[in-house]
């Protein structure tokens, strides 16, 4: 998910070492695939499949998976799937908005599984274009403080390269920038020996809700169940959950 960018960040540490390892492995091969169907199996020259390879290794995906999906997406291999990218719209609880990213081989189950996953939880599907004007389109890049400990450090690289801020969460940096700036980003990143975490595009919230305990503990239990389905691969809220919710949330852990 993602949301307020700590938060997001935490989530991503979790997500890494939960029981749903399986669930996260087959969401990052079918990123692979789908990179691989539309811009060829070469990395070098296609950034998208390049990044996706990149975010599945960080996650511990075995090579030969990672590979077996850019044959099956490029069509060197059977077995390939012909997967849709469809973007629900919807609210948790408190009023707080969600962009709901599919990829699925199969819509109505999509469709269906997101109702049911919203309308258990407190929360609805919203009209198309409703939920959606809350939400830019950027480039999001996330350096470890291990590879980079001061802002200056991170600012002096990738300024030129069309970085717009530099967020402090914690344990990493989020470098934003426009959608289409992602890779030169990523890829000053890379000239200047800095390790990073993750480089995709991604929908940041331009408007966000603050949340108490319970509303954040509402739209963590929607954005779970969401993430459940294995058509879902993105969750993006506008929930804002501070510092200090976030430490009582890991205190409830």
């Amino acid at each position: 998910m993602a949301g307020h960018s700590k938060w997001a960040t935490t989530k991503h540490k979790k997500a890494a070492l939960d029981a749903k390892r399986g669930k996260l492995f087959a969401k990052l091969i079918k990123n692979i695939e789908v990179a691989a169907r539309t811009g060829g199996a070469d990395p070098t020259g296609n950034p998208t499949l390049y990044d996706a390879i990149q975010k599945a290794k960080k996650s511990s995906v075995p090579n030969d998976n990672i590979d077996r999906a850019v044959k099956r997406g490029s069509g060197a291999e059977g077995g390939g799937s012909d997967w849709e990218t469809i973007i629900y719209e919807g609210y948790a609880p408190g009023g707080v908005a969600l962009l709901i990213e599919c990829l699925t081989d199969n819509r109505n189950r999509a469709a269906m599984e997101v109702r049911t996953a919203l309308s258990r939880n407190g929360g609805n599907l919203a009209d198309p274009g409703s939920v959606a004007y809350i939400f830019n389109r950027k480039g999001v890049v996330i350096v470890p403080k291990a590879s980079a400990e001061d802002e200056d450090t991170i600012l002096e690289v990738v300024l030129e390269a069309g970085a717009e801020e530099v967020n402090d969460n914690g344990d990493t940096w989020e470098i934003v920038s426009e959608a289409t700036d992602v890779v030169a980003v990523r890829t000053a990143l890379q000239d200047a020996g800095l390790d990073y975490d993750s480089a995709e595009a991604s929908w940041v919230p331009n408007l966000q809700v603050p949340l108490d305990l319970d509303g954040a503990r509402k739209m963590i239990k929607v954005i779970d169940a969401l993430e459940d389905s294995d058509d879902v691969q993105n969750v993006f809220a506008n929930g804002d959950i501070s510092d200090e919710i976030i430490a009582e949330l890991d205190e409830e852990d």
